[in-house]
């Protein structure tokens, strides 16, 4: 019995090793793959074009996870949750970085989702009512520029040289007292219900069924647009071999034609 003991004992003990073994690898291959943290739409989107049609050509890995929201896919990036993020622009990462302390470095830029403005009940800009409620961004950067393409159209006016900086108190004119209310992006499409207009995110537009290239009253160009979204890495990533190929796959012509065959003019393949 002694004997009979010892033996499962050993068998045990070797298969563990087995089992601890089996775990190593599997961890060895998992960091094979890249783990990009996107906006569903456009951005999961085109990923997932990538990872369908293009990664495995460069024997590129990629695992998408998806966030609703503006905040939570740099608290991830930052927490080595993922390796990247793909769904922001410049301004908003100055703004993050400023905030927060973040070490990230911004790659090229990929594509732009124009902000535009939307509305339930008004048919032309012009037409907006006086005293009419405006949804906007509650985010700074978004919200600057929500601001500076009102003021492009001619609903007010605003300091000279705050552009898309712009803030309320920037407001030199308006004309038809219009009431501003800031939202969090992500709830601006649902605003439309309350509001005469509201300025809405691309992609918080495309996810809701609108569409920019004919939907918009106004939408921004993408001629010296400066929000390109971009993926973005802990500073010292860029070099990943990983990151190196996505870059690659991202700017090909392949991705260009997926995204202006897609998208019809609502997003635009960034230059």
């Amino acid at each position: 019995m002694r004997r009979l003991a010892a033996l499962l004992a050993a068998g045990s003990l070797l298969l563990g090793l087995a089992a601890c073994g089996s775990g190593d690898d599997s961890a060895a291959s998992s960091s094979d793959t890249l783990k990009v943290g996107v906006s569903p739409v456009p951005h999961g989107e085109i990923l997932k074009y990538v990872a369908d049609n293009l990664a495995a050509a460069e024997s590129l890995k990629l695992e998408i996870v998806e966030f609703n929201d503006y905040i939570q896919p740099n608290v991830a990036l930052s927490e080595k949750q993922i390796d990247a993020n793909y769904f922001q622009h410049i301004p908003y990462l100055d703004e993050e970085v400023a905030a927060k302390g973040y070490k990230f470095t911004a790659l090229k830029p990929v594509h732009i989702e124009p902000l535009g403005v939307y509305s339930k009940t008004v048919k032309a800009i012009a037409d907006v009512p006086a005293g009419g409620v405006v949804g906007i961004p509650n985010d700074p950067s978004n919200s600057g520029r929500a601001l500076s393409l009102l003021a492009k159209n001619g609903l007010l006016t605003l300091k000279g040289g705050v552009g898309v900086k712009a803030t309320e108190k920037d407001i030199t004119a308006n004309p038809k007292n219009l009431q501003f209310k800031a939202l969090e992006a992500a709830q601006l499409p649902r605003s439309l219900e309350d509001t005469a207009i509201s300025v809405i995110n691309g992609n918080y537009a495309i996810e809701t069924g609108l569409k920019p290239s004919t939907d918009a009253l106004v939408l921004e160009t993408g001629e010296d647009n400066p929000y390109a979204n971009l993926v973005v890495v802990r500073a010292g990533g860029e070099t990943d071999e990983r990151i190196v190929k996505l870059e690659k796959l991202l700017h090909s012509a392949e991705v260009k034609k997926f995204i202006e065959d897609k998208y019809q003019g609502s997003v635009l393949a960034a230059s």
